[in-house]
């Protein structure tokens, strides 16, 4: 463990880390109740429509492979109008609703995952974070997203180390359209279902204004048949709530964030 690293989370302590299921939270939370045990760290993860059901099993298995004290919550974002309207921050209220359900259950340090990569985004999420107090202990140790893979090796946390970036759902909503558990429920269905049957390196499946797209990387897009395209798109589509039924459907090639449209100021 990079010896900054571990000063700074000894220093902190007692804290509370937000482990959202990713490679980054999970390491976090790995390397604090590795030094400081369940007296001195506990873990909150925010189950939710927004997040994939792997990612919460995946933070029960650790939680109880390691001995975290560990706790679920419903942070409340979809009970925000706010949230639920889609705007170019939407992230700025999701992490809102989290920090402050998690303050209302710890007083502890609030500590994230948010690495030094994170700050060349735009991340609404990292304000939330600077209002309610939070702590981001990678960047404060100056640690990239290289650093946090290299970090879970050296912890022995196995596939975690490898796990591939992945926003939470409603990151693939189209700005303005409003967030719908039914649509985050078929995004994530589509994308697992890809994942299956296709074994891309990417995938994400957008919800635009102009109908759904599914992006996949280079390689996975060129090895698509005119009879494999016809057969995934009939299947896609027979996935789509009602919501989102008459939305054509689109195969792309996979861009980052190709979903966000920011139309604030910077």
């Amino acid at each position: 463990m990079k010896k900054t690293l571990e000063d700074i989370l000894v220093r902190s302590s007692p804290l509370t880390v937000a482990v959202s299921g990713g490679v980054d939270s999970m390491t976090l939370a790995a390397a604090a109740h590795r030094l400081a045990g369940r007296n001195g760290v506990n873990m909150v993860h925010a189950a939710s429509p927004a997040v994939p059901p792997e990612a919460t099993q995946r933070v029960r298995d650790w939680a109880g492979r390691e001995g975290w004290d560990f706790l679920i919550v419903d942070a409340g974002e979809f009970d925000d109008v706010n949230y639920r309207s889609n705007p170019v921050n939407r992230c700025f209220y999701c992490k809102g609703s989290l920090y402050g359900t998690i303050a209302r259950y710890s007083s502890r340090q609030i500590v994230s995952g948010a690495n030094v990569d994170d700050l060349g985004e735009y991340r609404p999420g990292l304000d939330a974070a600077r209002d309610h107090g939070v702590r981001h202990p990678y960047v404060e140790a100056e640690m990239y997203k290289n650093d946090v893979r290299q970090l879970a090796r050296e912890l022995g946390l196995g596939d975690v180390a490898e796990l591939p970036s992945s926003p939470c759902l409603s990151s693939r909503v189209e700005t303005s359209i409003r967030i719908e558990p039914e649509t985050l429920g078929f995004i994530h269905s589509v994308e697992t279902f890809l994942a299956e049957k296709l074994q891309p390196r990417t995938v994400r499946c957008r919800v635009r204004s102009t109908g759904v797209v599914v992006e996949l990387d280079a390689q996975s897009l060129q090895s698509l048949t005119v009879a494999d395209s016809t057969w995934l798109e009939t299947s896609i589509i027979s996935l789509m709530p009602p919501n989102l039924a008459g939305k054509t459907l689109a195969f792309a090639p996979y861009r980052n964030g190709s979903a966000f449209l920011r139309t604030g100021p910077s």
